[in-house]
């Protein structure tokens, strides 16, 4: 997968060092995986990831997109703890045959198969975007972008939260999003009839809804304005009906 890099975090704070930023609980990664984010103070997607716990470090599989970024803001957060970043030669593999002897299971959703880390791409040829509409599972850089709070893009359902860990930036505006308000509006999938583009802006009797995504087949992913997304609604040529 050359679009995807893995970090490591290494020195005796790693743990604690990471697991007062992101949205998961770090210490549930020994010896496992994760999925997680970094969010802004305002609650807004940074960059989305697996933590992988071994030994001596954790690992961070992370798009080759966000890589950077993402490495930038750790090393801004790092002050004085005891961690080294550095970026590794690691490949990652995903399919959903038979898992290979050390791959973990992705711990986003059973469908999404299995992750490994080596020196050799053994990828399968799944077809990840049908995947992923089915599932309701976004993408970094695709329905997760700078705009994005989790819990519209489903980080719950992904067990991409931990509201018991305690705090990790951006953790007051996830917490209010969870506990105090219902969401208006979020990740959906909705039927296709006709001919649509990725990113085509979705309307209904004239009004905005939101906006198309990645299309498999008959279907896709929205990020739609659910109080305006229960009947017919047009993107491009299309006719769309939200189905989740």
């Amino acid at each position: 997968m050359p679009e995807r890099s893995v970090l490591s975090i290494s020195g005796d704070d790693r743990i604690a060092f990471l697991q007062g930023l992101v949205t998961n609980d770090v210490t549930k990664a020994d010896g496992a995986i994760i999925y997680t984010a970094l969010l802004t103070p305002q609650g807004k997607y940074i960059a989305d990831f697996f933590v992988i716990g071994e030994q001596d470090r954790l690992l961070i599989d992370v798009a080759a997109s966000h890589a950077q970024t993402l490495g930038q803001r750790l090393m801004m957060y790092r002050l004085r703890a005891a961690v080294t970043i550095e970026e590794t030669d690691l490949i990652v593999s995903r399919g959903t045959g038979v898992k290979p002897e050390g791959a973990l299971e992705d711990p986003r959703h059973d469908a999404m198969g299995w992750r490994a880390y080596g020196d050799t791409d053994i990828s399968d040829n799944t077809d990840w975007d049908a995947i992923r509409v089915t599932y309701l599972i976004p993408q970094t850089g695709v329905e997760l972008t700078g705009d994005t709070y989790v819990l519209e893009a489903g980080f719950e359902a992904l067990n991409g939260v931990d509201f018991k860990k305690g705090c990790f930036v951006g953790q007051e505006i996830v917490a209010r999003m969870k506990h105090k308000t219902t969401l208006k509006k979020g990740l959906g999938q909705v039927a296709i009839n006709g001919a649509a583009t990725p990113g085509d802006a979705i309307t209904a009797d004239g009004k905005p809804v939101g906006t198309l995504h990645t299309i498999s087949g008959k279907k896709a992913l929205a990020f739609l304005r659910f109080d305006r997304a229960n009947g017919e609604m047009q993107a491009g040529d299309a006719t769309l009906t939200r189905l989740q």
